[in-house]
Parts: structure tokens; C-alpha cells; sequence
């Protein structure tokens, strides 16, 4: 699945199951900022939710480097091409 509005679409579901909110609508810019329930016990949630739902793994260097939901879609694409 390397088509970043597929892969968009799905970390978005991602996004609304791990912080148990149906409003949540995820950007290209979006940080962890931008999401009130967004902290460090979420944060380790989020990926490996997002490990589970796309059958991949990151590694801590990976994960510590993205600066955004544009720059994980990005890394997603690339691990799944």
C-alpha cells in the first residue's frame, strides 16, 4: 500500500480508535500538539497501533525523526512500496 491517500484514510481510523474520538481529522501538518489527548503514553499507542494495522515495524531512530502525520503517511508508504 504505498498510495499516501489510502494509507491517509486508514491512519486516520488508527488515529480515531487510539484516542477513542470519532472527530479527529488528521493533516499533513498534524502534531502532537494539535490533539489534546496526544502524550507520551498515546504517543507509544499510536505506533504500535499503527504497526499492527499495516503489519509493519519502526524502529526508535525512525519514530524519534518524524516531525508529523505528512512525514509518518511518508515513512508508511515507504515501508509498505
Amino acid at each position: 500500500m504505498s498510495d499516501k491517500n489510502e494509507i491517509k484514510e486508514k491512519l486516520q481510523e488508527v488515529f480515531r480508535d487510539v484516542f477513542d474520538d470519532e472527530e479527529i481529522v488528521i493533516g499533513d501538518e498534524t502534531t502532537a500538539g494539535d490533539i489534546d489527548a496526544w502524550d507520551s503514553l498515546t504517543h507509544v499507542q499510536l505506533i504500535i497501533a499503527v504497526e499492527k494495522a499495516f503489519g509493519l515495524k519502526f524502529s526508535t531512530v525512525e519514530v524519534m525523526k518524524l516531525k508529523n502525520v505528512g512525514e509518518f503517511i511518508t515513512l508508511i508508504a515507504q515501508k509498505t512500496a
